[in-house]
């Protein structure tokens, strides 16, 4: 009887080398170690039998029949549990995080319907908006004459490069014209009994416009520099870019004061054209996440805080509980706000400016040291001056968190009205946690230590934490303040 064809192919694999007196069986054992690589291949790449091609699926079907015979090995070489330390990093784990999306979205189902069932629908607008909101005319107006400092920035660096004025008259120019720009909001913005959304709102553009005009006056002083060395002769290679050495015009400055970044430069690398869709839809999610962020706060974080003690004054196991409860909707809240903020309204401002750089932000939540997710700005600015000042590594990095830590508490204390400090030493608090960190990450050589000390003290204990001090401090001043 004629052997089956399965069995035929596998013998006609064998090739011409092999043993004419080897049992069947072996050569069926040795089919199934090249992972059915050792089928004949045609030029074209197909597979043939008795003369005819064979489809795929057939083909498929063939090799596992020989692979799973019983005669086959089923052990062929040392492995690893896919668990084990020695191989976890190398599998997928698609499917725990599928799993963990699977969960997350159960268990805040049952937050959701349980929060419904005990408050009802909570949103309203008194909290953002009221009618105190309408009439905030003076932060408007602030507002509306902020630009008027860039350009009197403008005039003081056209007038140096007439040689009208001194260089350091044009820095002292420079320190009064930031200094100005942010003074002004916080007077105005201390005078008016306005609303905390309309005075935060305010205090982040005079901030943004803050660190703009630093890198304006920055950059050009330095184009300046360079350009005196390059004419005593002095070599910086690929360093210097022409394009980068051009004098300042009203046309690049407005260009940057609109741009999606806070570092200038005479020139940027643009896109060719509009993607009016994309933009459509991007703004459609901003508006979503938007909303998804009012409800958050009005849903789950208002009732929260408002049932809360003050955590430095009640009870500590009271005041844990509702810091740990606050996590989880101030951490989604916040991640709304970064991807709102920062992916989508950055793109979205980059793509009807043709601004080409989109890398607004970098993978901080792989953070593996508390000093790494560092704005550009600062490395810029802060940080590596510093270096070349003769400062520290250590120094630099105390005056870089400094200089975090002021703008924080002005964002958040001046549209409050509460000088506390919280906001300040919350990010002044990093500096020990940056050595920590550090010192871990080199010890251990795990990326995963560091990186939970920072989803820790980022999201489970500073941002709940700060969210209830400044509730209390805002409610006790209004309470004062009604009497």
């Amino acid at each position: 009887m004629a052997p089956p064809p399965s069995v035929a192919a596998a013998s006609d694999r064998t090739g011409p080398g092999a043993d004419a007196g080897e049992p069947s069986s072996l050569r069926l054992r040795r089919a199934p170690s090249a992972d059915a690589g050792d089928l004949a291949d045609d030029s074209s790449g197909g597979r043939w039998e008795n003369g005819e091609p064979q489809p795929p699926q057939e083909q498929q079907q063939q090799q596992e029949m020989l692979y799973y015979r019983a005669s086959a090995p089923a052990h062929r070489r040392v492995k690893e549990s896919p668990l084990s330390s020695d191989a976890i990093f190398r599998q997928s784990h698609a499917g725990l995080l599928n799993l963990c999306i699977v969960v997350l979205i159960a268990v805040n189902s049952r937050l959701i319907i349980e929060n419904l069932m005990k408050y009802g629908l909570l949103i309203r607008a008194g909290f953002w908006f009221s009618a105190r909101s309408l009439g905030d005319w003076p932060l408007l107006m602030c507002c509306l004459t902020l630009p008027v400092f860039p350009l009197v920035a403008l005039v003081a660096e056209k007038l140096i490069r007439r040689k009208l004025i001194g260089e350091h008259v044009v820095i002292l120019l420079h320190i009064i014209i930031t200094t100005s720009v942010i003074v002004y909001p916080v007077v105005v913005t201390l005078k008016c009994d306005s609303a905390v959304l309309s005075g935060f709102v305010l205090m982040f553009l005079a901030s943004i416009m803050w660190m703009k005009l630093v890198s304006y006056a920055h950059t050009n002083y330095d184009i300046r520099v360079l350009s005196k060395s390059t004419e005593k002769g002095a070599a910086y290679g690929n360093y210097v870019d022409p394009e980068s050495m051009k004098d300042p015009t009203f046309k690049s400055l407005a260009y940057f004061m609109l741009a999606p970044t806070l570092c200038y430069q005479p020139t940027y690398p643009r896109t060719t054209c509009i993607r009016k869709g994309w933009v459509t839809r991007q703004l459609i999610k901003c508006l979503v996440f938007t909303g998804l962020m009012g409800f958050i706060i009005e849903q789950y974080i208002n009732p929260i805080v408002k049932n809360s003690k003050h955590p430095l004054k009640g009870n500590f196991l009271n005041a844990i509980e509702r810091v740990l409860k606050l996590s989880v909707p101030t951490l989604y809240v916040w991640l709304c706000m970064f991807y709102c903020f920062f992916h989508l309204w950055l793109n979205i401002l980059a793509e009807l400016l043709c601004f080409g750089d989109r890398e607004f932000y970098k993978d901080w939540w792989n953070a593996k040291t508390v000093e790494e997710p560092v704005h550009k700005w600062i490395i810029r600015h802060i940080y590596f001056p510093c270096i070349r000042k003769g400062f520290s590594r250590g120094v630099a990095i105390l005056i870089s968190f400094l200089v975090s830590a002021v703008f924080h508490e002005i964002c958040i204390a001046v549209p409050c009205h509460i000088f506390k400090f919280w906001a300040f030493s919350g990010i002044m608090f990093q500096i020990p946690l940056v050595f920590v960190t550090r010192y871990l990450h080199a010890t251990f050589k795990n990326i995963m230590v560091g990186n939970m000390i920072f989803w820790f003290f980022f999201s489970i204990v500073g941002q709940p934490m700060c969210v209830l001090l400044y509730y209390h401090d805002v409610m006790n001043r209004q309470a004062q303040a009604s009497r």
